[in-house]
Formats: structure tokens, sequence, C-alpha cells
């Protein structure tokens, strides 16, 4: 018997697989679709464990699936706009869509090597103008439902990339992508109204399963707050020029507890609040008792969370007390309004810590907003049939840092005439954030060669809601968030069928280096995923991943060199189980039947579950129970081949020909059936007890007759010493579990 070369085989069914092998088609006769979805990756270079992490360890679902009748869809595609690929082009002095095209013809190659079994005629580039003249086409539905404006607001900026960030995109004050401190600044920007849906993005996170710790993410995110506003009439500070001129400005506060309001010893206000620069002059008085309060400017007052001012009541609150012992401000130990009083001077209202979607970006690789300024019609949308408005190849890509897109300076692309009035205007030369593009891209998947439509209605009903959704947890507040309002406004729009997008979400762990820490180039902790199939093979390496511990579980797993050793020498030695392959049916033991058919159940249960590790761990000790027999019959080796397909499917497809298991390929063939008899083991251990305390315990036959077990359990010696001299005044049997003995 040759021995196990995985660079052979590997390369061998790669090749007899081709692209046709997992096409899947809208329909399969007497089978139900099943849509499984992972985030597509970010082709900003070579892919690395993570990434196999992320695709070829839900393979093994989705092989699972098929073979117990489902017809899954496993679609793959690349978010190419953005950040990090324009950076890597700047960087190196190379167009951004040449540097993406070229990393991602690499990751495609470096993709089938997983032995995945993507559908890769439903591939979406969202760099490509096929995909992005429909990102366009529906910015422009939303824009025409009145769900985009333009204002000026103060944005997150970031020095060093030079661009508007959303919030989600800010780590601790931080850029997210750079780390670099972020400032704020007062710009014109688009903002989508992703505000105007925060109580469904709340109330349908009920309708959908997610694990608790994603909607508590989401829940937190969008932070609804039940209270009141209270109006706070300002009065100028008395002073030797001033003497106290009322005037009619006052300050409107939200706050949670409208009950504390004999309590406020101050206002403090936003730093961008509008009466922040004359604050030094100014009291409030407070409607409840006439007090009159000073007025501060606090950091910890945030702009965009209610009015932007908060009444300070110290008593009551920590970051208030914080305050006011810093400024020297009396703290009140005021009486609790009641509720008729509170209403007299309060109206109730709900907040959201939830701020719209800004979607600016003044960088060059990104979606062209197809939009037109016009001196006469303000902002027109370029027409239907214009689109795409395509990307510009220009030569200079560097941000200014003004505030204006790299586009700004391509006059000749800018210049347009009004769609609306025929004058002259200019093109929007801000692009899109990157976080639109990838908010629909699940809905082209199931249509993504259709040139009228950015996907066929028929088509979309056939797959959504995606019933299973696969992505790290760094997303759960940006990507997801951002889908799911999408898909609510398509929704409305009448162009989907669905309010929620996924039936279904679920985030995966995280590997790190070998020295426990994330894995980064400054540490030298780096897996190189393409190293490690050439000197162990891709069935090794997604089955390492798949067993380095439960993939539903949102932890952080070392990568252990020993540990993807082991599993290497356990696909040697089913690799050696052909040896054992009798030409005619061969003989076996009871025990046998048992342990294979125990199998079959938990390795399909564990599965379902996303227990990998647990699953392989049962084909391990079912290998072991194999390794012991004489002889192994073709058709036991074919329910162990069937098994061992979703994980190692490279090994599966070569053992399945060579051994002659079955025709066709192994992952059409069916997921084996079990015997629910033969899953229970053939023996038994009956525990002993004298007098309600266990004394012993004995291993037997599984239906053991009650007086067998009776007379092997007064036979132990650890019971017998606690009978002898006893008359046994009762006994008690319960099948299969346990004897017991009463004495007196």
């Amino acid at each position: 018997m040759k021995s196990y070369n995985h660079s052979a085989i590997e390369k061998k069914w790669k090749k007899k697989w081709g692209n046709n092998l997992y096409k899947t088609p809208d329909k399969k006769k007497g089978a139900e679709n099943f849509y499984l979805l992972t985030e597509f990756p970010y082709p900003s270079g070579n892919l690395h464990v993570g990434h196999w992490y992320a695709f070829a360890v839900p393979d093994i679902l989705a092989r699972y699936l098929r073979m117990n009748g489902k017809n899954v869809l496993y679609p793959i595609g690349f978010d190419a706009f953005g950040l990090p690929a324009e950076n890597a082009a700047l960087k190196r002095g190379l167009n951004p869509r040449k540097w993406t095209d070229g990393n991602i013809a690499y990751m495609r190659k470096q993709l089938r090597s997983m032995g995945a079994s993507f559908d890769w005629s439903r591939e979406v580039v969202t760099a490509d103008p096929a995909y992005y003249r429909w990102t366009q086409w529906l910015f422009l539905q939303l824009f025409k439902r009145g769900l985009m404006y333009r204002k000026k607001t103060e944005v997150n900026w970031c020095p060093k990339d030079k661009t508007v960030l959303a919030n989600e995109q800010v780590k601790d004050g931080k850029c997210e992508r750079c780390d670099t401190e972020v400032e704020k600044k007062q710009m014109e920007q688009w903002n989508i109204k992703i505000t105007d849906y925060a109580e469904r993005l709340l109330k349908d996170l009920d309708s959908v399963d997610f694990p608790e710790e994603i909607k508590a993410a989401q829940r937190n995110w969008i932070g609804k707050s039940e209270g009141a506003t209270v109006k706070f009439q300002i009065t100028e500070h008395k002073t030797q020029t001033n003497h106290g001129t009322q005037n009619k400005k006052e300050v409107e506060v939200f706050t949670t507890r409208p009950d504390t309001l004999f309590g406020v010893s101050f206002i403090a206000l936003a730093p961008s609040h509008s009466l922040a620069k004359d604050v030094k002059n100014l009291r409030a008085i407070n409607p409840a008792n006439n007090d009159e309060v000073p007025v501060f400017v606090a950091d910890y007052v945030m702009d965009d969370y209610g009015t932007g001012a908060v009444m300070g009541v110290p008593a009551h609150d920590e970051r208030d007390r914080e305050f006011a012992l810093k400024n020297n401000i009396p703290i009140k130990n005021a009486d609790f309004a009641s509720t008729e009083i509170v209403g007299k001077f309060s109206t109730k209202t709900i907040q959201y810590k939830l701020h719209d979607w800004t979607v600016s970006r003044q960088r060059y690789w990104g979606v062209p907003i197809p939009l037109i300024k016009c001196e006469k019609c303000n902002w027109v949308a370029v027409p239907e049939n214009k689109l795409p408005v395509k990307l510009p190849e220009i030569k200079d890509y560097v941000p200014t840092g003004d505030g204006k897109s790299p586009l700004a300076k391509a006059d000749k692309w800018k210049r347009v005439k009004c769609s609306s009035c025929g004058a002259s205007a200019e093109r929007e030369t801000d692009t899109l954030d990157t976080f639109v593009d990838s908010s629909w891209y699940f809905l082209r998947y199931t249509d993504p060669k259709n040139k009228k439509e950015f996907a066929g209605r028929a088509k979309m009903d056939a797959w959504l809601p995606v019933d299973f959704y696969l992505g790290g947890a760094e997303h759960t507040t940006m990507h997801l968030l951002y889908s799911r309002f999408w898909h609510k406004a398509l929704f409305d729009l009448g162009l989907v069928a669905d309010k929620e997008p996924y039936a279904r979400r679920m985030n995966r762990g995280l590997i790190l280096g070998p020295d426990g820490h994330k894995m980064s180039k400054s540490r030298g902790n780096v897996v190189d995923p393409d190293e490690e199939v050439k000197r162990l093979g891709a069935d090794t390496v997604r089955m390492y991943l798949a067993f380095i511990g439960p993939y539903g579980e949102t932890g952080s797993y070392p990568w252990d060199k020993g540990g993807i050793a082991g599993i290497r020498r356990f696909l040697e030695r089913v690799w050696r189980l052909q040896s054992k392959l009798e030409m005619y049916e061969a003989k076996h033991t009871v025990v046998l039947q048992s342990v294979l058919h125990q199998t079959i159940k938990k390795v399909g249960e564990d599965i379902s579950a996303l227990k990998f590790n647990t699953a392989i761990s049962a084909l391990m000790v079912l290998a072991n129970a194999l390794e012991k027999e004489t002889s192994i019959s073709r058709e036991d080796f074919s329910v162990f081949v069937r098994m061992l397909a979703p994980f190692a499917p490279h090994m599966a497809e070569e053992l399945w020909g060579t051994a002659k298991c079955g025709n066709g390929s192994v992952h059409r063939a069916s997921w084996p059936a079990y015997d629910a008899q033969k899953t229970e083991s053939e023996s038994v251990t009956i525990v002993v007890q004298v007098n309600g305390k266990v004394r012993g315990s004995f291993s037997a036959a599984r239906d053991i007759s009650e007086a067998n077990a009776f007379s092997q359990a007064e036979k132990l010696p650890a019971v017998s010493v606690w009978l002898s001299d006893k008359i046994i005044s009762k006994r008690f049997f319960v099948k299969n579990k346990l004897v017991s003995f009463v004495t007196s």
C-alpha cells in the first residue's frame, strides 16, 4: 500500500472537481434550499489562518447538509473597495485597482487550496462596475425615499488615513484601522437616517436566532433610553457691566431621572453646544423651584446623545458627583419629585445612543456617490440609465488632507450637465463607505449575473432570508447592524420580501499565534497557512482548525504545533486502515457495530451544533476500534469514509475511489443512517447500594436479569461485608442501573 501523499492527492482532486461539483441550482428536486453564508474576505493581502478558520471550517457544515439532502448555497466573493487596499497600494506606488485585482487573483488560488465547496459561479467583487452599478442604484432608492441627507456636522477625522470615520469605526478614541488618535472636525457629509429605524432594529432582534451576546451588543449600541426633556430658562450672570438682563434663551436637557429635578445643582453642556462659548456668564433657572444654577461645559456630555445638555445631579449620579467635587459645586440631597410635579415641567421622551450613519469618504478607492450638485437644483440623482458612474482612472490617488477626495482633482470627470435642468454642474467627489458595499452583497449572490436588476425577486425568494450567517465578533455593531438596517429600508421599498436578512447568526472565535498572542509580523508569531498546507496538507490544516475548539463560541485558541501534528498522525492512521479491507464481507463483533452506530449519531449531531472538535474525537474513537479488528468490511469502511468526507474532503474522495466504496463522488453520497438500538452500549455499569449508601458497582451485559444482578451484587467483596450477619428485608432493581438492598 502506498503511503499517504497529501500533495498528489489534493492536486488530483482539485483538478477533477473543477468548478462544477458545487455549482448550486436555485431549485433541486426533492431538496430543501439552505443558504449558508460567511462574511466575504477583504483582498488586502494573502490569506492568513483566520481566513481558513472563517471559510474552511464552516465548509464542514455545508458538506454535511448536502449529504443530508439539502440544496446548499455556499458562495464566495470579495469586499474589494476600502482603506486597507488603497493604503497598501499607495505605500507601493501602485494603482489601487491593480493592487486589488492582483490580490484577488492570488486569494482565489489560496481559497481553492482549502477544498471548500464554494459555488464559484456566483462570485461577486464589490469593485466590479457590474456590482457597484447596483450599489449606486440602491443608494439612489434610499435617497429618493428621503433617507439620505447632507449637512455640516461634527465628524470623526483620521489624520493618517485622511478620511471621515463612522462612530462604529472609532475604538477608544482611535481609528480602528490604523490606531491613530481621531480628531473632531466640522464637515459637510452625506448621512443615512439609520436612526429612523432604531426601534425596529431593537424590536426585531426578538424574531431572529442570534446568541444573546450579539443581541445585547446591538441593544447597547443602539442605546434606547426612556426619560424626559426639561426646559431650563437661561439668564446672564450679574457682573459689574451686566446687571442680570433676562433673555428668552433656554436649554433643553434629557434625563432618565426627572424625579431628581429638585437635586439639580448645575447644567453641563457638550463642548459643541451652541451656548458653550458664552457659558461663563450664564445661569439656568430650575423650573421646579426657580433655583439659579451655574452652567458649565463638560467633556463627559456627548453632543450626539439627547440634546447635548444634561442636568447635574451630583447626589444621584457618579459622573455628576465627580464633576461637582472638581469644580466646588454644592451637592443637594433633595427629595424626589412626585410624578405629578415632574409632569408640569417635562415631556416624556425616548432617546437613542445610535446616530445617523455617515457614509461620505474622502478617498479614491470606493464607489462614486451617484449625485450631482447643481446651483439651481441643488443635489440631483444621476439618471438610472447613466449608471454605473465609473471610478475614473487618475494619476494622483493621494488624499489631499483638506477634507476633499482625490476625485476632486479629476476636473474632466466631475464637470457634467445637470440631469434636471441641463445647467453646468459637478459630480459629488466623495466615495461611499465600504460598509455600504457589504450591506447587500448576500442578495447579489442569489442572482450575480443579472444585468437588469440587483437581483431577481424569484431568485431572492428561493434563498432568503439567509439560513445561517457566520462572521467575526468585530462586525456585530458595524456590518451586521448596517446590513440589517439596509435590508429593512429595502423591505419598506418593496424590493425584498423579508424584514430581516438573516434567520440565524453566530460569531466565530479567534486563532492566536503559538505564543498565545494575536498574530502579527512584529511578534514573529504569524502562521502561514500556505506553508502548513505544503508541509502537512489542506485536509490536515482544516481538520486541525475544526479540532482546536468549539466553533460557535467566541473564544481565543492558540495555534499548537503539536496539535496539528496529532491530526496529521490521525489521518495517516486512517489511510492505513485500507490494509484491513476484505474483498468480501468481513464478520465483526457486536461491540464494533455499537461503536459504529454511536459514531454516526454523535458526529451528525455535533456537526449540526458546530461542535466539530468533539465530532472529530468521535471519529478517532471509531478509528481505534477499526484498528483492533483483523479485517474491515467495505460497507463499514464506506460509512467511515462518508463521515470523514466533510472534514478531510481530498483524502475521503481518494479512499472512496481506491476502496471502491461507491459510485461517483463521496461528496454526492448520502450521510449514513444509524440504528438507534445499536447506539446503545452492549455493557452497562450497575451501581450497588446497601441501606441507601453506594457500596460498589459492577459491569454486566445490557438487560441483565434481576436474579443475576442480585447474585453478582451479593458476591462483590465491597458489598458482602455489609450484608454478612444481616437479614435482607428488601431488594430493589432498576434495569441496567441499580441494585439496592435494605437490611434489618
